[in-house]
């Protein structure tokens, strides 16, 4: 097995298909040129003093990822899960290693119970499975808007308003040292 089809075998118990009937449609997709244009080349949140901000080092290792498939214990471009994501991302863009599962993820951190309090860069977390909680992690970016790795589109960014993940919404963990962005 090559080194890019390396899987984390740690889920070999563990159901990897998403509850629900109600999963948001294509329509709910953000497109790459948004998503630069919201958040890099407009500026949208960045200070004017700074040359290349961290919203912007995240935003950059987010698009590098966009439209990769999903892979359940996927770690790579290849292939990826949520938790491999967020772990990447944060990897990638701090040098700081989160844990590999999302459950594990859920462990870190300052708690955020109220959706209305997450600041960009946050994780949030879903309860999607039957048997696992949280059962799935992405990275909070403002304006209701989080990157993930969804089990049925890959690496997407997806809208907080659609009702599959308003309803399944179980809070946010900050790593204020990480990411807070004034």
């Amino acid at each position: 097995m090559a080194e890019d089809d390396t899987l984390d075998n740690s889920f070999d118990n563990v159901s990897d298909e998403e509850d629900g009937e109600d999963l948001p449609t294509e329509k709910d997709v953000i497109s790459v040129s948004q998503l630069v244009e919201k958040y890099v080349s407009g500026n949208q949140y960045a200070e004017p003093s700074d040359s290349i901000n961290l919203k912007e080092k995240i935003i950059m290792e987010i698009i590098k990822y966009l439209d990769t498939p999903y892979k359940f214990g996927g770690v790579t471009s290849k292939g990826i899960d949520c938790s491999a994501f967020t772990r990447t991302v944060y990897g990638n863009t701090f040098s700081y290693e989160l844990p590999r599962t999302a459950r594990e993820q859920f462990q870190q951190g300052e708690q955020i119970d109220d959706m209305s309090q997450l600041k960009f860069g946050d994780l949030i977390f879903f309860n999607t499975r039957r048997r696992v909680r949280p059962g799935h992690v992405g990275i909070y970016l403002g304006d209701n808007l989080f990157a993930h790795s969804s089990s049925r589109q890959g690496v997407m960014v997806s809208s907080l308003g659609t009702e599959y993940y308003n309803k399944r919404f179980m809070g946010g963990r900050r790593f204020e040292n990480l990411t807070t962005v004034k």
